[in-house]
């Protein structure tokens, strides 16, 4: 017995910035993959996307993991909330967004996901020990707050949705901590996975539970407020019909589902807080 276990020694767990790294490009293919997203790509097709589909937001999950990576590294490097912690995450972000770019030939798919995940993966990483979902993304929040004066200052489509319409963005929602996922995509995955309904179902449900609460730039860019009220009503309607696991929730999956694409609708901001939701469901217990 002894020889064997000399000559096959047990697996050594991988270093938390590579679990880590592992866990949010899984997190961003999971949300790819799950099935039928209203308005996104999915394994059905492009959804209100002409430039995206499921290979190639694949490729892009995977092209990050070395960003997410060297996230964690830097946070571990620096141990605490701070500036230069902030100013090295910047510069990261930036650095895995042109590696998104070239992988994607210049798509964007993954910008607002860089930004949540990066955040959630460096709060995860300064301290070891298991943390609570909500104490995760409060402290994701405190790092978002620090100004980062090397970011550009060019006004992006969310900034400029956000002054138009007086909502807010992806930037404000992480400073804040979270708080649409925290109070809204979380519970809502537990409760669906408490009822008993499949995983995919409980995804779709946080997904939904997330659109019909957040202020999602990317449909107020595309489609305006129009469009952001039919995203809401839309979601909270198949909510209330029983959920996407029920027969009268999934009528009113399709039925938002169509309304999204005749809008010309993609509720992008949503599913970058879905792939948040996964990371932050496994991440606390690293």
């Amino acid at each position: 017995m002894s020889a064997l276990v000399r000559n096959h020694p047990l697996p050594q767990p991988l270093p938390l910035s590579d679990s880590l790294a592992d866990l949010a490009v899984e997190a961003l293919i999971d949300e790819a993959d799950l099935s039928p997203k209203p308005g996104l790509v999915d394994r059905r097709g492009r959804g209100a996307h002409r430039d995206l589909s499921l290979e190639l937001m694949h490729a892009s999950a995977l092209a990050l993991w070395p960003c997410f990576r060297e996230m964690a590294d830097a946070a571990q490097a620096h141990a605490a909330i701070s500036a230069p912690l902030r100013l090295e995450l910047g510069r990261i972000g930036r650095e895995g967004e042109a590696e998104m770019l070239a992988a994607t030939g210049g798509v964007n798919t993954h910008r607002g996901a860089i930004w949540a995940l990066g955040l959630l993966v460096a709060a995860r990483a300064l301290q070891p020990a298991p943390v609570e979902a909500a104490t995760l993304a409060w402290r994701a929040g405190r790092i978002a707050l620090i100004d980062d004066p090397a970011a550009p200052r060019a006004a992006s489509h969310g900034s400029q949705v956000c002054q138009r319409y007086a909502v807010r963005g992806a930037r404000e929602e992480a400073q804040l901590g979270f708080p649409t996922l925290i109070e809204h995509g979380l519970p809502q995955l537990l409760r669906s996975r408490a009822a008993g309904v499949s995983e995919p179902h409980a995804r779709l449900d946080a997904l939904l539970a997330l659109m019909s609460k957040l202020d999602d730039t990317c449909v107020l860019w595309r489609a305006g407020m129009d469009g952001l009220t039919a995203l809401r009503q839309g979601a909270e309607a198949v909510l209330q019909a029983g959920g996407s696991a029920s027969l009268a929730g999934r009528r009113q999956l399709r039925a938002l589902d169509a309304r999204l694409l005749q809008l010309n609708a993609s509720p992008g901001g949503a599913a970058d807080l879905l792939a948040a939701c996964l990371f932050l469901d496994k991440a606390g217990s690293l």
